[in-house]
């Protein structure tokens, strides 16, 4: 079984574990050291995932939100349960599993299922980007053409996580700057720059599960995925994605 098949394989499995638990009046949630929250469906979906992982890919690690990792490998799977678990318990639909696999440091391919929306996003590098709309139907994805930042439309999830790293003000500035502004919030506002329904988002405050997923679908749509001030690193905790067009004049707007 190829690679990508088997991603999508595992979204299969993710998707049938965490809709069963969607709304359930028994979900049960804590609340983790870092004061983000967890439920019973990030745990069991995860935990088949690496089940899956460990009965098919026996040498390929693993690197989860929920569990400790696996010793680093030369190709490592890189998973998210469910990003935006504060949707997830709340009974909004908009969340994902996220699956991604790094080979010899490189992310390779992705899946983000997010089966409440009836949606799929998947790439694989030199492959291209693809999504599963709502009806069924599969089309290959291409970011905008928006050359300008006063024509922009971006994504920027919290105000409050940018007023914790200092930026509050400079996204207030942005948002006087572009065309509009909003906060799709979690895996959604980059599928959406991929899709090319908007032009950039940009985040702080995340983990290594939460952005690989995002990194190939984005640059095989023909988009531009970094840190804010730099390249991606093992420890980036504020991301960039944009059409490529605009990619400096937002670094530029945010302080970069």
């Amino acid at each position: 079984m190829k690679d990508l098949e088997f991603a999508l394989g595992l979204a299969d499995a993710a998707d049938e574990l965490s809709l069963a638990r969607f709304r359930s009046l028994d979900l049960e949630v804590e609340t983790k050291p870092d004061r983000t929250p967890v439920t019973d469906a990030d745990r069991a979906v995860e935990r088949r995932l690496r089940e899956l992982i460990s009965d098919h890919r026996p040498q390929d690690a693993v690197i989860g939100e929920e569990f400790a990792n696996d010793v680093a490998a030369s190709r490592e799977w890189i998973i998210d349960p469910i990003d935006g678990t504060a949707n997830f318990l709340r009974g909004i639909p908009i969340w994902a599993t996220l699956i991604a696999l790094r080979i010899d440091g490189e992310l390779v391919l992705s899946v983000v299922s997010a089966p409440a929306l009836g949606r799929r996003w998947w790439a694989r590098t030199g492959g291209g980007s693809f999504t599963r709309d709502i009806g069924g139907e599969t089309r290959e994805l291409k970011v905008s053409s928006v050359a300008s930042l006063a024509d922009s439309y971006v994504s920027y999830n919290s105000i409050q996580q940018w007023q914790q790293i200092g930026l509050g003000s400079q996204i207030v500035k942005l948002s006087e700057k572009v065309w509009r502004t909003r906060a799709f919030g979690d895996f959604l506002s980059y599928m959406y720059v991929a899709e090319g329904i908007i032009d950039a988002a940009s985040e702080p405050d995340l983990k290594i599960y939460d952005i690989a997923a995002l990194v190939p679908i984005v640059r095989e749509a023909g988009g531009t995925f970094t840190g804010l001030h730099g390249e991606l690193e093992e420890k980036t905790s504020v991301v960039l994605a944009t059409n490529g067009n605009i990619h400096e004049a937002m670094r530029a707007a945010l302080g970069s």
